[in-house]
């Protein structure tokens, strides 16, 4: 089983202002599939109003979706930790506030020459369960 330390994809969350920001972290790696999560905190939430009861940012899912599927397409390369690709559409679809941890599972659709696509559902706890909270789908130019 592959691994994001052997992959080097932890190092390059370290080296990415943003993504060591958010405090992005792997649970799982495989060959077209990365499980990413953000872990809860407090500077990523919306403001709370009387009705809202307080929610993570939905540009954090959305990051999500686009980050997961960027490393779930690079595990379909020979050498995952020098690959380069670029987003040329993403789609994130908001499905019920987040509230606890974002969990993003990536799973590649197609990784041709050039372009590579993918689905992803993020995941959180609402209202003491773990749910579906968005549902995304990208596609990268690969530049092999």
């Amino acid at each position: 089983m592959k691994t994001a330390s052997g992959l080097g994809f932890e190092e390059f969350v370290g080296d990415h202002g943003y993504l060591s920001w958010l405090g992005v972290e792997f649970d799982e790696v495989a060959e077209g599939r990365v499980v990413m999560r953000v872990p809860y905190d407090e500077k990523l939430m919306n403001p709370e109003t009387e009705d809202s009861g307080g929610s993570v940012h939905g540009g954090i899912a959305a990051t999500l979706v686009d980050t997961s599927s960027a490393f779930a397409l690079r595990t379909t390369f020979d050498d995952p930790s020098d690959v380069s690709l670029s987003t040329t559409d993403l789609d994130v679809k908001y499905l019920r506030p987040a509230t606890s941890d974002l969990v993003a599972e990536a799973e590649v659709v197609r990784a041709g020459g050039s372009m590579g696509v993918t689905d992803v559902t993020v995941k959180s706890e609402y209202e003491g369960e773990l749910v579906d909270v968005a549902v995304g789908a990208t596609s990268y130019r690969l530049f092999r």
